[in-house]
């Protein structure tokens, strides 16, 4: 039964009574490989690379790096420029997509380290650059403008290293959130490949004049070992994975159905989808491949469980390139990287579920909503929107609830139409809505003023943190 919906309300929708005949199974795409990497594998990782850093830079420099202030300087710079390039050897991993550190810790987690690591790269990088001038400036008698300029103009690499510097910043500003949400999704995408070219540049320098490499093979070694390791995982996931993914499965656009006013769903298809490895909760990144789109990739959600028949995108019109969805020709080719995302029925620990959704946040929440397993009543969903025109996927939600029992709760109206009586992130409220709140797995998706709301609505719930699973939705 829908109660009647109005602005402020909360409306809910209770499972159908049972006995009605449900439609034939979905086979469901395979799950991905579980990978049997920890967390200690991971930190095990860097912690030994920050000892044997550490101990080749002592191995050339030993008591001398303390000689004289001189000394200090230039010791104190030679390592940070060390621990400088192993942070964007570690970002550049971070950004390869690796499954198993996908799926160990998720899109979300990943993003956030990712932004911090890049703050601390690019002050190692800068703090290299200000105690090395500072250094030679010193041990030269020059003031340090004229000493960099020198350096510039005639040590080897130097203009590549300070360009590379240079681009290394330009992409870290432009990733800082208060820049991020003035720049387009495009925009910010196309500074970003300037980061590889930064890459190339640096390691030029590294191995040109890097103390540590011009007379230590076995420094050489080791640091051509990592690089060859970050860059392999970078080209072997985000370029020959899809494209071995491009070869076999041959997936085209065959439609394209209006969701609402600003969303569309694109329906793909292709061979051999029971080898496609999906889950409900993931994402794609997707290149149309045309003239003028082939270069761009873009991250949308599965807005329903992946099946061995058709692959789902569900894309909110954001910015010109994803308004521009709606008009991709049928048949077009399509290159997916991924799936990526730890936003999935794996993450689920406890027997019952509540599913919390706003905006465009709907697509993962609707896919798992299909997917996940439940017996009647285990799993409730509470869907926030402006007004039930709003509303995504309504009908397919109400057909789902009814078939399987589970229950959905539409919280419809604008911010302000909500108090304190009836705001449907309070923790009463949450507790009404899923009944033992505290002892349910939770999964939020939505715009970051919602999640913020519910995630505190959650806390005041006390619900463990472990049992909040949450992805900003924010393409």
């Amino acid at each position: 039964m829908v109660q009647a919906m109005s602005t402020g309300v909360l409306a809910r929708r209770d499972p159908e009574p049972a006995g009605r005949r449900a439609p034939g199974p979905v086979r469901f795409a395979p799950s991905p490989r579980r990978w049997p990497v920890t967390s200690f594998d991971v930190v095990a990782f860097l912690a030994v690379n920050v000892v044997v850093i550490a101990a080749m830079w002592w191995r050339h420099n030993g008591t001398m790096a303390f000689h004289d202030r001189t000394a200090i300087l230039l010791s104190a710079g030679q390592l940070l420029a060390l621990y400088g390039t192993f942070l964007v050897l570690v970002q550049l991993v971070m950004v390869a997509r690796v499954p198993w550190l996908d799926q160990r810790y998720g899109m979300d987690r990943l993003t956030r380290w990712h932004r911090l690591g890049g703050i601390a790269m690019v002050f190692a990088l800068l703090g290299h650059t200000v105690f090395t001038v500072l250094g030679f400036a010193a041990s030269d008698g020059k003031n340090p403008v004229s000493e960099l300029v020198a350096q510039i103009r005639t040590l080897p690499d130097v203009l590549a290293a300070t360009v590379s510097l240079g681009l290394m910043i330009a992409v870290a500003v432009t990733s800082m959130r208060i820049a991020r949400r003035r720049l387009s999704y495009e925009t910010w995408y196309f500074v970003h490949l300037y980061s590889y070219a930064a890459l190339a540049l640096g390691f030029a320098h590294q191995f040109a004049v890097g103390s540590d490499f011009s007379d230590d093979r076995a420094a050489r070694i080791y640091w051509a070992g990592l690089y060859l390791i970050a860059i392999g995982l970078m080209f072997g996931h985000r370029l020959v994975a899809p494209l071995v993914a491009l070869a076999r499965h041959r997936l085209r656009v065959t439609r394209i159905a209006s969701e609402s006013g600003d969303v569309v769903s694109l329906y793909l298809h292709g061979k051999h989808l029971d080898r496609y490895r999906a889950e409900a909760g993931q994402f794609v990144l997707v290149r149309f491949l045309t003239a003028g789109r082939w270069w761009k990739s873009h991250p949308y959600s599965f807005s329903a469980a992946p099946n061995t028949a058709a692959l789902r995108l569900s894309v909110k019109a954001l910015g010109n390139d994803s308004a521009s969805v709606a008009h991709v020709a049928a048949g077009t080719q399509v290159m997916l990287e991924g799936p990526y995302g730890a936003f999935t029925p794996a993450a689920r620990t406890r027997p019952q579920v509540l599913l919390i959704a706003g905006g465009i946040g709907i697509t993962p929440i609707r896919a798992l909503f299909e997917q996940l397993p439940g017996n009647r009543g285990d799993v409730a969903l509470l869907y926030r929107a402006r007004s039930v025109e709003d509303l995504v996927f309504k009908d397919e939600l109400d057909a789902i609830a009814a078939r399987r029992g589970f229950v959905i709760t539409y919280a419809l109206g604008s911010r302000r139409s909500f108090s304190a009586r009836n705001d449907p992130f309070d923790a009463r409220h949450l507790e009404a809505i899923a009944p033992g709140l505290n002892r349910r797995d939770v999964f939020v998706c939505g715009p970051t003023s919602m999640m913020t709301a519910a995630l505190a609505g959650l806390r005041a719930a006390r619900v463990p943190s472990d049992h909040i699973h949450y992805e900003h939705f924010t393409f």
